[in-house]
């Protein structure tokens, strides 16, 4: 099946990758960081509104290919301390409720942006 691109903001589209792609069914979010729909930092230090903003755009990304939350078998998230669990938790059951999608959760050293706390990406069944 042929891969298509959407971009939830076309007036703010990256190079090099799409947000999110489809393929039949199976829809792929890239990793979705803190930033508004003018690409603003959003909760700049605070990993639970960077958290939110993450989930709020993986959101986006899902709707933009036709899919929703209820759609998402699949996160990975990706955080630079592990520190920040606990608000990174309470923002994914705040978003997802229970139960939940499978879930993992990487702490890494840094992400593009050395502001950025958390990445989200996704994967849903439509």
């Amino acid at each position: 099946m042929p891969r298509r691109a959407f971009f939830p903001n076309p007036d703010n589209r990256p190079s090099g990758f799409s947000p999110v792609t489809r393929s039949g069914g199976v829809v792929f979010v890239s990793g979705q960081v803190a930033t508004d729909s003018d690409g603003a930092l959003v909760g700049e230090g605070d990993a639970a509104a960077q958290s939110a903003q993450c989930l709020k755009n993986v959101e986006a990304a899902l709707n933009a290919a036709g899919a929703t939350r209820a759609d998402v078998t699949k996160i990975t998230a990706f955080l630079i301390d592990a520190g920040d669990y606990p608000a990174y938790a309470e923002a994914r059951l705040g978003f997802f409720g229970e139960p939940g999608p499978a879930s993992s959760t990487v702490f890494v050293k840094g992400l593009v942006n050395p502001k950025f706390l958390v990445e989200i990406e996704a994967i849903a069944m439509v």
